[in-house]
C-alpha cells in the first residue's frame, strides 16, 4: 500500500461507489471479457464462491470492463494512470526491474500491488471490496497487452499511425481490439478456441510476479514496435504473425488472475 501515494488512494476511497457506464478501452470490451471468462474457468471452489458473495450474479467477465466504463465520468480522471505503464526500450531484466522498483509514481504495476494487499487485508467495505476487486481485474487484463508496457513518447503506440486493411488506425487499437475483432468469435467462442493450457503452463503462469508479467509484455512490445514502424499497412500477414503472441496473452492473463484472485479469496 506505501507504493501508492496518498492522495491517489484519497481520491480512489471517496470516488469508487458510482456505477457509471460508458465507452470501453484498453484490451477492448471483447479482450477483457476474454479474459474475465478464462480467470472464472480456473478459480477454486472457495475463491468462486467468495468472489460471487461479492459480485453477486455478475461474473467476472462482464465486470471486467468497468474500470473503462467509468472513464465517462471525470470524477475517476486520477485513475487514467492506473491502466497502463511505459517504460524506455532496450533495458534488460536488470534494468528494468530496478527501474520498476524505483518508480513510486501511480502506474499500473502499483495499483495493482496497491489492490490485492488491500483485498487481501479483508478489512474493506463491501462497497468498496466490490469495486477494488473490479479495478483488479481489469489492470491484470490491461498490463497483458503488449503497448499497456509501451514507450511514453508515443503514448504506448496511440502516436504511431498505420493501416488496418485500408482504415485509419493507431497502433495501439490494433492491439487493443482489431486483432481480436478479427477473428470473428464472441467471447465465449474465443474462449473455448484458447483455453487449453497444461497443467505445467498453468502453474508457471500462476507462480510468475507481477514484474515477470510486465517485462514479458514488454519484451513483446519491442517486438511489437521493432516490426510495425509508422503508416505500416497492416492486413492478413500481420494477424498470421501475432494471432499466436495475442491468444498466449489473453490465455495467461486469464490464468494469472486466477491465480491472483485464488490468492486472496481462495
Amino acid at each position: 500500500m506505501n507504493r501508492i501515494s496518498f492522495a491517489w488512494i484519497t481520491v480512489v476511497l471517496i470516488g469508487l461507489f458510482a456505477g457509471i457506464s460508458g465507452t470501453a478501452m484498453g484490451w477492448g470490451m471483447q479482450g477483457h471479457r476474454i479474459v474475465g471468462e478464462i480467470a472464472e474457468k480456473h478459480l477454486t471452489p472457495k475463491a468462486k464462491k467468495n468472489i460471487r458473495r461479492i459480485l453477486g450474479n455478475e461474473s467476472i467477465a462482464m465486470c471486467s470492463n468497468w474500470a473503462d466504463f467509468i472513464k465517462s465520468n471525470p470524477q475517476y480522471d486520477s485513475l487514467d494512470k492506473s491502466h497502463y505503464i511505459n517504460f524506455k526500450p532496450g533495458m534488460t531484466l536488470s534494468e528494468f526491474n530496478r527501474n520498476l522498483a524505483g518508480d513510486s509514481s501511480q502506474n499500473a504495476y502499483n495499483s495493482i500491488v496497491f489492490l490485492r494487499q488491500a483485498l487481501k487485508s479483508g478489512s474493506l467495505p463491501d462497497s468498496l471490496k466490490r469495486d477494488y476487486l473490479k479495478l483488479l481485474i481489469h489492470f491484470v487484463g490491461d498490463v497483458h497487452q503488449p503497448l499497456h508496457t509501451g514507450r511514453p513518447e508515443d503514448r504506448g503506440g496511440n502516436r504511431v499511425q498505420v493501416s488496418w486493411f485500408d482504415e485509419s488506425v493507431n497502433l495501439h487499437q490494433v492491439w487493443d481490439d482489431k486483432l481480436i475483432q478479427y477473428q470473428k468469435l464472441s467471447y465465449t467462442e474465443y474462449v473455448q478456441w484458447i483455453n487449453h493450457a497444461t497443467p505445467a503452463q498453468k502453474q508457471l503462469w500462476m507462480k510468475q510476479s507481477v514484474s515477470d508479467w510486465l517485462y514479458e509484455s514488454y519484451e513483446l512490445a519491442n517486438h511489437i514496435y521493432n516490426n510495425t514502424p509508422a503508416q505500416a499497412k497492416l492486413k492478413y500477414k500481420y494477424n498470421y504473425d501475432y494471432v499466436e503472441a495475442l491468444n498466449n496473452q489473453l490465455l495467461k492473463a486469464g490464468i494469472r488472475l486466477a491465480g491472483m484472485l485464488n490468492e486472496i479469496f481462495g
